[in-house]
């Protein structure tokens, strides 16, 4: 069994938007059975929650279903049984790579890395207006409905990049 860990804050918007989606494309894929997707959040301020109302909508106009996730906090034991640990960003990069315990380290199953910079298709590497790499996927919990949107387009493309590393795997 594979298992994906996909982490950011608060476990409300991108990272149970990106297990929802992978999850989905896992079972369309006919993978469900070899690979097991979480989520979590570096900080705990809405442990046990389920995910932002507007993540769940802008997900459920694509046929994603986020509504049985709940949010939980990341823990070094995560390190100890996940493959991939994704964050979405270099903060939340930051604060997982300070809870790994230092007897830990060379025990661990998976470095966290930035889901973006791993996994983003080529013609997502480097936005168009800016030119600049696309590492990190932004937090929509502040602005508006395009926000969550944008957030469902990286996902949606970076998790078929994943899905091809975890066959490679297979």
């Amino acid at each position: 069994m594979i298992k994906v860990l996909f982490v950011c804050l608060g476990n409300i918007c991108r990272s149970p938007t990106a297990h929802g989606v992978l999850e989905r494309k896992l079972a369309m894929a006919g993978l469900s059975d070899v690979v097991d997707v979480d989520s979590a959040g570096t900080a705990a301020w809405h442990v046990g929650k389920q995910p932002d109302l507007r993540s769940q909508e802008a997900a459920r106009k694509r046929d994603y279903d986020l509504s049985y996730i709940r949010a939980r906090k990341a823990v070094a034991e995560d390190f100890l049984e996940f493959d991939y640990v994704l964050a979405m960003d270099d903060e939340n990069l930051k604060n997982l790579k300070s809870i790994v315990p230092a007897e830990l380290v060379g025990k661990i199953k998976a470095q966290p890395e930035l889901f973006l910079a791993s996994f983003s298709p080529p013609v997502l590497a480097a936005d168009s207006l800016n030119k600049q790499s696309l590492t990190e996927v932004p937090d929509p919990y502040y602005g508006g409905e395009d926000g969550f949107e944008a957030v469902l387009n990286m996902v949606e493309d970076a998790c078929d990049q994943l899905i091809l590393d975890i066959r490679s795997k297979l």
